[in-house]
């Protein structure tokens, strides 16, 4: 229960905004995307043929995660406030390498097309 209650404490709006960083009349105040799951098992069946007459089947399982993605930053100057998102470059670059497979296969049946005419 105490890991279940420290999962839950770890999904806090603090933990979502991060402690804000001030220097030179900037502030910036981090954002991340926070979120958690658990789940458990349990259960009861029959027993091993080889096990015996006083064996019984038993079980039990769980499991807590959380997760915490970096979105950007609040940038505050001069009272003016501004949203600065974090850039996943691993999603920029698969989504390059999927327009140029797309891009790749649609050459690909055009020259098909125009050899068969």
């Amino acid at each position: 229960m105490d890991t279940v209650r420290e999962v839950v404490q770890g999904t806090a709006a603090d933990r979502v905004f991060g402690a804000p960083i001030m220097q030179d009349g900037l502030t910036v105040l981090p954002v991340a995307r926070v979120s958690g799951g658990g789940g458990g098992g349990g259960g009861t069946g029959p027993a091993a043929e080889d096990a015996g007459d006083d064996a019984v089947a038993s079980g039990f399982g769980g499991g807590v995660g959380v997760a915490a993605k970096p979105l950007g930053v609040f940038v505050i100057k001069n009272g003016d406030v501004r949203w600065r998102p974090a850039v996943d470059v691993n999603k920029v670059i698969i989504g390059g390498q999927i327009v140029v497979v797309a891009a790749l296969l649609t050459v690909r049946a055009i020259i098909k097309a125009r050899s068969r005419g």
